[in-house]
């Protein structure tokens, strides 16, 4: 089964938003096992809407199309759409309802203008909108199916997830596809591919697919297969994982797209340890990744943010000799962060980041994006310098998963566990 996904909107067209829909939408579809042979972007003209459908061939059985459904006049992708479909017009009670107690909740009077988006194509099944006033829209014409959705991210993922996918599946007949994600941090996607070369091939030779999929910080190894037979289809997956996780051990951390800091969050609560961060060049960064987790609070303590040389004295009990000395980034003075942040905030273990982000800053010794990571544990203290590019928010980012990956290993290594042990 083939679908084609279509955005419709000049602001994408123009770069003023990023299109997330397409990505989300083909990441769902392929779960499905359904193929995406194109995704296209759109003007939000009538015209350019026509186009869109009548390049659309019979081996297209599913068409999901986003945005342009909004209340306003350079909204036309319902008329357009009525048009195309040789619509009637009615109005559809349910949506009227929502979209009245959409305002009535605000203490607001419902403007005329909204109450045009209970007015549907008589030929569509509407797909109720429960997050906002637009409602999603199913048509049939020619054995394909058109799916019509606001471009609101939050408000199309809700209407695909709860009444798409639904009628999706009563529709397909596909063979099953099973994914494994391995995440690994701390090895670019080129070095990765030389360490499971031999690996690699194999993988190819027995009919399964590997693919790179690189993001700042970290690289996942995607392994899928197709096939009627799922639990053989499962186990022939589970074998390949466990036979490339000693190969990678050193770099993986996780699987299907488990996030770093889920995984030390899980570490620290499990062995009842405690965390805390001294923060330079991440600004904090590394503080609100641990804290995106439900129920951080058990085991993370508190972070500082001692961007400036007396803030790491003061606050931190950095001294003022090795800083004139050494400088803010180095070696000694990551330690000695480090052991700050494990000392006013009582912690098992402290992460340090100090360098430079960037883009400017940076002196021949200590070009942009040197970066001293230190870490403070039970066993002691160390540090260990990177050099992370020439790009500071990317900086940022790689500087924070090092960090967190780093203290992963000390909190494995302090209870005895080894790094493959920890991903079985």
């Amino acid at each position: 089964m083939k679908a084609r996904i279509i955005t419709i909107g000049d602001e994408i067209l123009i770069g003023q938003i990023v299109d997330t829909n397409s990505a989300w939408l083909a990441t769902e579809l392929h779960q499905l096992g359904i193929a995406i042979e194109r995704i296209v972007s759109i003007a939000d003209t009538r015209e350019a809407i026509h186009d869109a459908l009548n390049a659309v061939d019979d081996s297209i059985a599913l068409v999901i199309l986003t945005g342009g459904l909004g209340p306003t006049k350079d909204d036309i992708t319902k008329a357009a759409l009525g048009d195309w479909f040789n619509s009637g017009w009615r109005t559809d009670a349910m949506v009227l309802e929502r979209v009245a107690e959409h305002f009535a909740i605000r203490g607001l009077p419902m403007p005329e203008v909204n109450r045009g988006q209970a007015e549907v194509p008589d030929n569509c099944e509407v797909l109720f909108n429960a997050h906002g006033s637009a409602p999603g829209m199913w048509f049939e014409k020619n054995g394909s199916v058109f799916i019509s959705m606001p471009g609101v991210p939050f408000e199309m993922k809700s209407i695909f997830t709860d009444h798409a996918i639904p009628r999706i599946r009563t529709r397909i007949q596909k063979l099953p596809i099973i994914h494994r994600t391995i995440m690994t941090q701390g090895i670019g996607e080129s070095s990765l591919m030389e360490i499971i070369g031999d690996w690699e091939e194999n993988l190819r030779n027995s009919g399964l697919k590997l693919a790179y999929l690189p993001s700042v910080g970290s690289v996942r190894l995607r392994v899928s297969g197709f096939g009627n037979d799922e639990p053989a289809l499962q186990r022939q997956i589970d074998q390949e994982v466990g036979n490339v996780l000693p190969l990678i051990s050193k770099y993986a951390f996780g699987f299907d797209d488990e996030a770093l800091e889920s995984v030390i969050g899980k570490l620290l609560k499990t062995q009842g340890k405690t965390l805390s961060t001294a923060e330079s060049c991440t600004g904090g960064y590394i503080s609100h990744m641990l804290t995106s987790i439900p129920g951080s609070s058990a085991y993370f303590n508190g972070g500082a943010v001692t961007y400036s040389n007396q803030a790491k004295m003061e606050v931190l009990g950095v001294d003022e000799a090795s800083l004139e000395t050494y400088g803010a980034v180095s070696e000694t003075v990551a330690i000695q962060m480090a052991e700050g942040a494990r000392r006013i905030f009582h912690t098992d273990f402290a992460i340090a980041t100090t360098g430079i982000a960037g883009p400017d800053g940076g002196t021949e010794e200590k070009p942009v994006g040197t970066v001293w990571i230190g870490i403070s544990g039970p066993s002691g203290s160390f540090a260990q310098r990177f050099r992370m590019g020439d790009h500071r928010e990317r900086n940022i980012r790689k500087s924070a998963m090092q960090g967190l990956q780093m203290v992963r290993k000390e909190i494995l290594k302090e209870k005895g566990i080894s790094l493959l042990e920890a991903l079985h």
